[in-house]
């Protein structure tokens, strides 16, 4: 789905969005152009929509339309190694943006005591 096609449905989102020029391996290609933006049902990692603008999309494109018609979210992206440098990264790092919307003020908090204890 497009933004405009979930605004129509009044379905609620968000989005995420990593631009090449922050991943190492297109960075290292001269490739830094792009995007990949990737739309979720607002309060879940469930995949309802993604565009990837770069060189190499076909290539990576695949990952996300799996994840979509599998019914995988971002958690399970996250939870999947993926190889370094590749352009792909730009897909891992959006699903560890998203894990990273998850912590609430106060895991962080208990976080950083046990930080603080276990060192």
């Amino acid at each position: 789905m497009y933004e405009r096609d979930m605004k129509e449905k009044g379905i609620p989102f968000d989005t995420f969005v990593q631009e090449f020029k922050d991943v190492d391996r297109a960075v290292l290609d001269g490739e830094t152009e792009g995007f990949v933006k990737v739309h979720v049902r607002k309060g879940t990692d469930r995949i309802l929509g993604a565009t990837i603008v770069a060189p190499h999309a076909g290539d990576m494109i695949s990952e996300l339309t799996l994840a979509i018609v599998g019914k995988l979210g971002l958690r399970t992206i996250a939870d999947t190694i993926h190889p370094y440098p590749t352009q792909a990264e730009a897909i891992k790092k959006i699903a560890d943006t998203y894990n990273r919307t998850r912590l609430k003020p106060w895991i962080k908090g208990l976080f950083k005591k046990w930080l603080v204890l276990t060192r």
